[in-house]
This record gives structure tokens, C-alpha cells and sequence, in this order.
């Protein structure tokens, strides 16, 4: 089992990697940019725990996105003391493009398995669901 899971880390790896990076984003850096673009603003204790990193590397991260007018801090209207950090335009047009690419490639890949994308998106969901991520 841990090494079908390794293999599947690196299956999602290659086809994220070349598409990120054209971006010039990491896999933190997406994982941020996918969960600003659910909308509202986060925080980056939020942040932090999404991308499963310690607060200073979700700092450095968001100061890259908000460096390439991904993304924008914000106090928060509730309490002006919290900052927020929200999705750029910018930032949800690279979403959409690389989201659109990433769906291409795996649309392709799974047209070559017999139990499609919805019995391997099920299952995934399963997973995901049932293994606790790191905090």
C-alpha cells in the first residue's frame, strides 16, 4: 500500500509539476491559489493547515503570490487586528488556466482506464476523506 500511494504521489507530481512551474508557482503555491479560489479570505493559520506547511513556509509562500499580484492581504472587517488574504484576479485567471490544463491531462490519461473518471474520482474522494492530513 505505501508504495501504490508513493507512485500515485509521483503520477500527480508529473503532471502538476510542469504545469505549475510554467506558472512559476510550487505545489504549496497552488495548493494556496485552489483554496483562495473557493472565495472569501483566509487566514494563515487556514492557509498553513490547507497546504500542510509550518507558518513561517505559508508566510513565504503568500509573499511570492501577493509579490506576483496573485493574491492580496486585507484586515479582516471583523476584527482589524487578523489579516486576510484573498485571490487576485490575476490569481484566479492562473486557477482557471491551469485547472483547465491539469483537466486535459487527466481526462486523457483516465480515457486509457475501463472504470473511468467517476469510480476513480469516488475513490480518490474516499480516500482523501479517510487519511488524516498533517498539521
Amino acid at each position: 500500500m505505501v508504495e501504490l500511494l508513493d507512485h500515485a504521489d509521483r503520477a500527480v507530481d508529473a503532471v502538476l509539476t510542469p504545469v505549475t512551474a510554467q506558472e512559476g508557482l510550487s505545489r504549496e503555491g497552488w495548493r494556496v491559489l485552489l483554496l483562495l479560489s473557493r472565495g472569501g479570505g483566509r487566514s494563515m493559520g487556514e492557509i498553513a493547515e490547507h497546504a500542510a506547511v509550518p507558518n513561517p513556509t505559508a508566510t513565504r509562500v503568500v509573499d511570492r503570490l501577493v509579490a506576483h499580484s496573485l493574491a492580496f492581504r486585507r484586515n479582516d472587517p471583523n476584527d482589524r487586528r487578523r489579516v486576510l488574504v484573498h485571490l487576485a484576479p490575476n490569481g484566479r485567471q492562473v486557477v482557471e488556466r491551469i485547472s483547465r490544463q491539469l483537466e486535459q491531462r487527466v481526462d486523457g490519461a483516465l480515457g486509457k482506464i475501463a472504470t473511468g473518471g467517476q469510480a476513480l474520482s469516488s475513490l480518490l474522494n474516499r480516500v482523501a476523506e479517510s487519511i488524516p492530513v498533517a498539521k
